[in-house]
């Protein structure tokens, strides 16, 4: 017989109560108009976004709605409640909460060893392959460097799948000791997927739609290979050039299935996301027989401890930040929040709760916008945390303009208008087919007069090398794929040349690391 406290049985009340209390998403009050209309105009209105959906929640309600911009700009196709976004890595909360499922079915235990799922699982040191549990896939602590193989995964589209990431693993050199410190990954969430797969008994994308959506009624989020045109209303990504939103890799009539979802490929609407949220303040009765209370409380729970930086801990008083399986949690002016955000390639998201208000927030941007995240989010939260405190959009974008100001000459991209194609001849002892361990093959070879780069698993890695002074660097093609990356030869004496590359804006996205790369000369252009 199941026994409940009392504790338990308010809370279930009190979700039964809230969950009886009609929700209109997409009408707001004049008082919440008056609070947040400003602060999202403000925010439109400095970073110049193509489109925005925002929702906050008070007391377990929805309490206002704002939709602003065009799926794609330009079209005149207004962004509306129902309008998808790329949840990008928010998408890692609802893959925990699926493997919480499978823990509340008796199918799976967090402190299973990942190869009783994956056999052929292997990380580069075998004592971490032998003690790697399912929940040390969950909390950026297994000692990949940060965003150790993510170009394995992006940019997209590219031929790498599932199985060849958990192959790739066991080349990715550790960038520090299993459990000691918070590295943020994106692989290990896919093993995560495939672990629910093995442990479910059906295909990740499947699983989430059964286990996740449905029981949730989110009926518009999607996952795997799916109709644009059938599903309609999908914002399109978007990236800023001469002053000016253009759209970036606009999806086709299919959209195919994505080696990456587990990690960051889910799409959702404003509407279901704020089911999403509220299913996790204020459960009703269904929702808490669809997850347990134990299972909520080991997903939002501290797990790795994460470095609290200067300005969170001066603009938010934070003592403590943590990592929990797919969130983010830290005290900020003395209250509880945990959050999440998610960047993928001209799309932004953030989900922000503050449990113990039963209070948060949620937006989608489709367009470059991660300061226009940080300033959102950051306002959001202080109409929760610090009312009293009167720094606006403004004060925050302002000081994160004079950081960037701020910053030493090193710490940013050089100038490249000096920058010279360089011809085959310059090159021509390191001409050649190169290999990693992990990416697979890059050609560095002639081709119209130029030397050019091309990797052969991921067509959008393809660009010019160029000449910068006396270093190399490649120049993508692609204005999507961010930043470029310096190009270091060696010669090795009797044995094959190398290849080694960094980004060449050290502020750039840490996906993109091409430190991690490990080239040898293979063989001759053919």
């Amino acid at each position: 017989m199941l026994r409940y406290s009392r504790a338990f049985l308010a809370a279930a009340l009190l979700g039964l109560a809230a969950a009886l209390v009609p929700v209109h998403a997409e009408v707001s009050s004049a008082r919440s108009r008056a609070t947040y209309d400003p602060i999202v105009d403000a925010v439109i209105a400095r970073y110049h976004l193509p489109g925005i959906a925002v929702g906050v929640i008070e007391n377990g309600q929805v309490v206002y709605t704002r939709t602003a911009g065009e799926t794609v700009a330009g079209s005149g196709e207004k962004i509306t409640p129902q309008t998808l976004f790329k949840i990008a890595s928010n998408s890692k909360a609802m893959t925990t909460a699926l493997l919480g499922r499978l823990v509340d079915q008796g199918k799976l235990r967090w402190d299973d060893p990942v190869t009783k799922y994956l056999p052929q699982f292997r990380m580069h040191d075998a004592w971490v392959t032998a003690n790697m549990r399912v929940a040390d896939l969950l909390t950026h602590s297994s000692g990949l460097p940060e965003g150790g193989g993510d170009l394995m995964l992006w940019p997209e589209p590219n031929t790498f799948t599932r199985a060849d990431i958990i192959h790739g693993l066991r080349y990715i050199e550790p960038g520090y000791s299993f459990r000691s410190q918070y590295q943020y990954d994106n692989l290990l969430y896919v093993v995560a997927g495939e672990v629910a797969a093995a442990a479910g008994g059906a295909p990740y994308e499947t699983l989430m739609r059964r286990e996740v959506f449905e029981p949730l009624g989110l009926d518009r989020c999607q996952v795997g290979s799916w109709n644009r045109d059938a599903v309609g209303n999908v914002a399109q990504p978007h990236y800023r050039h001469d002053g000016r939103n253009v759209p970036m890799h606009e999806d086709g009539a299919t959209i195919p299935a994505i080696t990456s979802a587990p990690a960051g490929g889910i799409r959702c609407d404003l509407t279901d996301m704020l089911a999403w949220a509220r299913n996790w303040l204020v459960p009703t009765p269904a929702q808490l027989q669809w997850l347990s209370w134990p299972q909520r409380a080991t997903l939002q729970a501290p797990h790795m401890l994460i470095p609290v930086s200067t300005q969170r801990r001066q603009w938010d008083n934070t003592h403590v930040m943590a990592y929990g399986y797919g969130w983010r949690m830290a005290d900020v002016d003395g209250a509880w929040a945990v959050w999440h955000t998610g960047t993928l390639g001209g799309m932004y998201s953030m989900l922000a709760l503050l449990p113990d208000r039963q209070s948060g927030f949620v937006f989608m941007i489709n367009g470059e916008a991660e300061d226009a995240r940080t300033v959102l989010g950051e306002v959001l939260m202080k109409h929760f945390t610090a009312p009293q405190e009167r720094r606006g959009v403004a004060w925050y974008a302002d000081a994160l303009d004079e950081q960037v100001k701020q910053r030493p000459a090193s710490a940013s991209a050089p100038d490249t208008s000096a920058r010279q194609p360089v011809g085959p001849a310059e090159l021509a002892a390191f001409t050649g087919i190169y290999r990693d361990p992990w990416l697979g093959e890059a050609a560095v070879c002639p081709r119209g007069g130029q030397l050019r780069f091309a990797a052969k698993k991921s067509p959008r890695l393809a660009g010019t090398v160029m000449r910068l002074g006396t270093r190399y660097f490649v120049h993508w093609d692609d204005a999507g794929v961010d930043p470029d990356a310096w190009m270091d030869f060696h010669a090795a004496g009797d044995g094959p040349a190398t290849l080694r590359m960094a980004k060449f804006d050290p502020q750039g996205d840490f996906s993109s690391d091409y430190e991690d790369l490990r080239f040898e000369r293979v063989g001759d252009c053919p």
